[in-house]
């Protein structure tokens, strides 16, 4: 039976040529799979244990892209969910008072619905639906931005870090809705699982806070040194928790 599976972190970005210098020089990276939407361009970079992220750039003269980087800069813009099914999905997250935006499932290849920012904790989450090997000539077709050469061993993602203003609103959420499994950390911090994913969700319960994305957190046996200010090219923060927070 398949399960429900946090296949991948984007971020958006101007160009997706900058991306590689830190994700293949600095994070050792290596490309996966990308291609051409109407409104993008996107690429996916794989590493270590398999987590994945993904750089969007926009296409065209306007579009959600441009709009997303008028107002905010570059940095995360979603996380996707593979879903056995997407309307079993959707009508979940309709149960539990989500309005579902986007959905389309005219190709039965690529399959995808969204829960809006303002709903869903303050990050756009995409449901999606594909057929196991949809999409590999596409992959194969593929031609990543040159990277630098000779790139050090890959980090892991572990995962992306977030802020929930209750406790309610993250299990609704990342638990009853997408069927990730909770533990409870020290400090109001609950971490979702989906058992077969290399990533996890980590989030902070604060109600004085505003609700959204914080960083990605890292793992890396070699060292590395990560700024605490938001990338200047993708945007979002990136850490490595100590050793104990990241088991």
């Amino acid at each position: 039976m398949r399960r429900i599976r946090f296949d991948h972190i984007a971020i958006a970005v101007p160009r997706l040529a900058d991306a590689p210098a830190f994700l293949v020089g600095e994070l050792g990276g290596t490309p996966a799979h990308g291609g051409i939407a109407r409104a993008y361009r996107f690429g996916q970079w794989r590493f270590k244990d398999g987590g994945r992220l993904e750089m969007l750039e926009p296409r065209g003269a306007d579009g959600f892209l441009h709009r997303f980087l008028a107002q905010r800069g570059p940095g995360i813009h979603h996380v996707t969910f593979l879903v056995p099914s997407l309307r079993e999905a959707c009508d979940r997250a309709g149960g539990h008072g989500y309005t579902v935006v986007g959905y389309d499932d005219s190709d039965a290849r690529w399959q995808e619905a969204f829960l809006h920012p303002k709903q869903a904790l303050g990050i756009v989450v995409q449901l999606a639906a594909s057929q196991p090997g949809s999409g590999d000539a596409e992959r194969r077709r593929w031609v990543a931005p040159p990277g630098p050469p000779n790139p050090p061993p890959p980090v892991t993602v572990l995962g992306l870090r977030m802020v929930a203003r209750s406790r309610e609103r993250a299990e609704t959420q990342w638990g009853r809705v997408l069927g990730g499994e909770a533990s409870e950390g020290a400090a109001g911090v609950v971490t979702y699982r989906w058992p077969g994913s290399p990533m996890r969700i980590v989030v902070e319960v604060d109600p004085a806070r505003d609700e959204g994305p914080l960083l990605i957190e890292l793992a890396t046996e070699r060292g590395i040194a990560l700024p605490e200010r938001p990338h200047p090219v993708l945007g979002a923060v990136f850490y490595e928790p100590p050793a104990s927070a990241s088991q």
